[in-house]
């Protein structure tokens, strides 16, 4: 029987998902898009991102190729991010997937309220 992990490997939809379908890197993503942002930054477009899960975030998406890190050797030490070119061909799913959810959110919350009084 296949792992979870081997599954994920062979199927890239599935792989792909499971490493951008989290609650921040497509939030992240979308805040890159108008270009380069400082840590600091980035925190401040999402506050309710812990400066933890925001560098792990930052990190996964680095290590897929997705973003870039510069760190410039001054004092003190000054780190920037960028969506490197693979980082924003993602862009266009992440606008449809934005745009999908803004016109259907209110739909989608009405239903589980719905569900909800059953």
């Amino acid at each position: 029987m296949e792992t979870l992990e081997n599954n994920l490997e062979n199927c890239p939809i599935r792989d792909v998902l499971h490493r951008v379908s989290d609650r921040w890197s497509m939030l992240i993503a979308l805040h890159l898009e108008g270009g380069t942002l400082r840590f600091s930054e980035l925190k401040r477009c999402i506050p309710d991102i812990s400066q933890r899960m925001l560098s792990q975030t930052l990190r996964r998406l680095e290590l897929d190729g997705l973003v870039e890190r510069r760190v410039y050797p001054v004092v003190p030490q000054r780190v920037e991010y960028d969506l490197t070119p693979l980082g924003r061909s993602l862009l266009v799913p992440f606008h449809l997937m934005k745009n999908w959810a803004e016109a259907n959110h209110a739909t989608i919350r009405k239903s589980r309220s719905l569900g909800r009084d059953r």
